[in-house]
């Protein structure tokens, strides 16, 4: 059961639709939705007064707009300053079951030097992060894809898909597992399937060899996937947890790759390091 979600809006409407779509599902239904419009910072009293009532008329518009079931509840914050930090720092604080974020979809050095909002956030919360590009069509939820690899990550990204699909009848699990060779034996994704038999959960199996990011991809594409999660593990230092990874915004990481190039909204799971 997801008890809060961190809905981060800009006007688009693109990451309400998505917010939307996951209030049809019966993991869905208690949700209590924080919706969060951040305004820059202003110089002036009158650039503030403009900004904010910019601001109140965007989540006004946001929070009418959510199909809001019987027990669901919604509350809308407006905070001023860098976007960047004040989502991190919303989400520490609600530490949410889920942050929903339009995205749109830059590449790596792109991203960097165009100052993105997503991308620092997916580099930085401790919350799994739902990503929804500008160009990618957002669907009814009849399955959700999972990337296994075999790490504690990949593993709570297959638990997070689970309790997506929750109740919801006739929907499914796609499992995609990219190694070296196929082999006739994989205790990675016989782990998989064995949890899915025993929740009585319908699935199919991707399997694929090669680049992992681009394996992982075509098949979401392939399969027409509704919603596609994937495990990124914390691999920063302590030391440097309030500084971006360079080499993952540059792509050198799976969940890099797949965050610029999924065909579909894409969640990013994330496990802190001891």
């Amino acid at each position: 059961m997801f008890e809060s979600i961190l809905l981060t809006v800009d006007g688009s409407g693109r990451s309400r639709e998505m917010m939307n779509m996951l209030l049809q599902l019966p993991s869905m239904q208690r949700t209590q939705i924080t919706i969060l419009h951040v305004i820059p910072m202003q110089a002036t009293v009158e650039g503030v007064t403009e900004y904010r009532l910019a601001g109140e008329k965007i989540l006004e518009k946001e929070r009418a707009e959510l199909k809001l079931g019987v027990n669901n509840s919604s509350v809308a914050i407006l905070k001023e300053g860098d976007a960047k930090d004040i989502v991190c720092q919303i989400a520490d604080q609600l530490k949410p079951n889920l942050l929903i974020m339009g995205s749109r979809g830059m590449g790596r050095l792109q991203s960097i030097l165009n100052n993105s909002v997503s991308t620092y956030v997916f580099q930085l919360a401790s919350v799994p992060m739902l990503l929804v590009k500008d160009d990618v069509y957002i669907k009814s939820i009849r399955n959700v894809m999972v990337a296994l690899d075999g790490s504690p990550s990949g593993q709570h990204a297959l638990d997070q898909a689970i309790a997506i699909i929750s109740g919801l009848k006739d929907a499914a699990i796609y499992l995609t597992r990219v190694s070296k060779k196929k082999d006739d034996s994989d205790p990675v994704v016989d782990k998989a399937i064995e949890k899915l038999k025993r929740l009585n959960i319908p699935y199919k199996l991707f399997l694929g060899t090669g680049e992992t990011g681009k394996e992982i991809c075509k098949a979401a594409d392939e399969s027409n996937t509704s919603l596609l999660v994937l495990g990124s593990p914390d691999r920063r230092p302590s030391i440097a947890k309030g500084i971006p990874d360079l080499d993952r915004l540059l792509g050198t990481s799976v969940s890099d790759y797949v965050r610029v190039n999924a065909p579909c909204p894409l969640i990013l799971t994330r496990l802190q390091e001891s």
